[in-house]
């Protein structure tokens, strides 16, 4: 094809000049077809061409399409078909074709079958919502976390929080946290097929777990959801995710808990919205635009926590989850009713209720408060936990040195004896009458830095000669005194 210069030169010798088509030919090195072909049209319509044979092409597009309709179901996304491998199966099958040939249809069938994206117009009120794995550094520790995101996409003002887990409570916590953070509810919401929201699909209906229904029935929007397997139809919260991770949360944030880095990061893309402009409109104009088509926060708040019916262990024990918690001894082998939070569990029983930090599957969290009453009849067990229940009593308790007054047995059995007063009169009055004693002790006790150390002899029985005193108190020995005299 004649560059356009060429064509002009060539329509003008011999449409102007009145030069010959032969001369012009000849002058130009181009045949007398080309020159005629160029006088009737600057731009010859070539696809008036009739199409050239194809005869390889021809002898095997049969096969090809065979072999896909046999292969495709045995292939992943990994796993998948290349012109490659279709080539080199035609090659031994006796086919003569070339590699280029294989390569330009199996182009054109993967042209004609992708997706085809249409330009949307993003109206105020609806929001894109998913979850990003993340990882951020917690008290020096450095752990992967969950990173919540809702993103309004008319206004582009966003709502991320960071959680330990991706379950269906920090999903519907999200949620709270978002809508009251923004002040208004979102009146559309597109999610992908997560298990939090969908129980089940049928065809093309989703059927909602409980909680997730009832979590759309407090604040009254539309859930919307996404094709199965097509991710980017919420495209803009997918990229927005990805985004957010290189600007803001690179290089891994520090922070003494999740909340201090959530507070942080949601700082930091509100200053990032502020600064937008989206075609020559600035944030706030588009921001107040899409308030007022929010719908109102509900004056109750959603209750987030699970209720789960559990029972209560012979070892006032309770699983949740995998979890175990402990609970008040007295509530043993009763039915309680545990409300599972994003950050803790919260137990009630007859009236009453106890909070333990939650637990990761196959861990428990244990207060050995819960257990007064049966370690102080228990010394043995009261030696067993001493360091971990002396920890959770605290101050005076740490300060009282047993063990080295009575050895670990004795100590077991005089802290024993405490715990039951304190089951007896409580702990606070068991607190301060053990401050009271502890201050009288330390003014009573003498200076015995200054005085002159002073070592006795004890004259031993040859009796007891023989023996090797481990430790304990001579009281422990008098029978090997008696065993001595009758002898003798």
């Amino acid at each position: 094809m004649l560059k356009m210069d060429q064509v002009h030169v060539l329509r003008h010798k011999v449409l102007k000049e009145g030069q010959s088509i032969r001369r012009v030919a000849r002058e130009l090195g181009l045949s007398r077809n080309t020159v005629a072909k160029y006088l009737d049209q600057a731009e010859p319509n070539r696809s008036s061409r009739q199409p050239r044979e194809r005869p390889v092409w021809e002898a095997v597009q049969l096969r090809l399409e065979e072999l896909l309709a046999e292969w495709e179901p045995r292939t992943t996304a990994k796993q998948r078909i290349t012109a490659t491998r279709l080539h080199r199966q035609l090659r031994a099958k006796g086919y003569r074709v070339g590699r280029t040939l294989v390569g330009d249809y199996w182009r054109e069938r993967r042209r004609q079958r992708t997706e085809v994206y249409v330009p949307l117009i993003n109206r105020p009120g609806e929001a894109q919502i998913d979850f990003f794995e993340v990882v951020v550094e917690v008290g020096g520790e450095r752990r992967k976390v969950w990173e919540f995101l809702m993103r309004l996409m008319h206004s582009g003002r966003e709502f991320a929080w960071l959680y330990e887990r991706c379950d269906q409570l920090a999903f519907l916590d999200g949620h709270v946290r978002a809508f009251a953070y923004l002040g208004g509810v979102a009146r559309r919401c597109v999610y992908d097929n997560l298990a939090a929201a969908v129980r089940k699909i049928v065809g093309a209906r989703r059927e909602l777990t409980g909680r997730f229904l009832a979590l759309v029935s407090h604040y009254l929007f539309e859930p919307d959801f996404a094709r199965i397997g097509e991710g980017h139809d919420k495209g803009g919260v997918e990229s927005r995710g990805k985004a957010i991770r290189l600007a803001h949360l690179t290089p891994i944030p520090r922070g003494d808990s999740l909340e201090a880095i959530s507070r942080q990061l949601l700082g930091e893309l509100d200053a990032a919205f502020t600064a937008r402009h989206d075609a020559g409109r600035s944030a706030s104009e588009l921001w107040e635009e899409e308030r007022a088509q929010l719908l109102p926060v509900p004056t109750t708040s959603f209750e987030v926590r699970k209720p789960i019916p559990v029972e209560i262990s012979s070892r006032a024990m309770v699983r949740i989850e995998g979890a175990w918690y402990s609970v008040p001894s007295r509530w043993a082998r009763l039915d309680a009713t545990a409300y599972l939070g994003v950050d803790d569990v919260r137990i009630t029983c007859m009236g009453e209720s106890v909070t333990h930090p939650r637990a990761g599957f196959g861990t428990r969290q244990v207060r050995y408060r819960h257990y007064l009453p049966e370690l102080s009849r228990k010394p043995h067990a009261v030696r067993q936990v001493a360091p971990e229940l002396i920890a959770e009593l605290g101050a005076p308790w740490s300060r009282l040195l047993l063990c080295g007054t009575h050895g670990e047995l004795e100590a077991a059995r005089v802290l024993a004896w405490l715990l039951g007063v304190v089951c007896e009169h409580g702990e606070d009055r068991v607190r301060l009458a053990l401050e009271a004693a502890i201050k009288q002790h330390r003014s009573e006790a003498p200076d015995l830095a200054a005085a002159e150390p002073r070592i006795e002899n004890v004259a031993v029985p040859d009796a007891l000669a023989a023996y090797v005193v481990e430790a304990g108190r001579a009281s422990d020995y008098d029978h090997l005194l008696a065993a001595g005299a009758v002898h003798e």
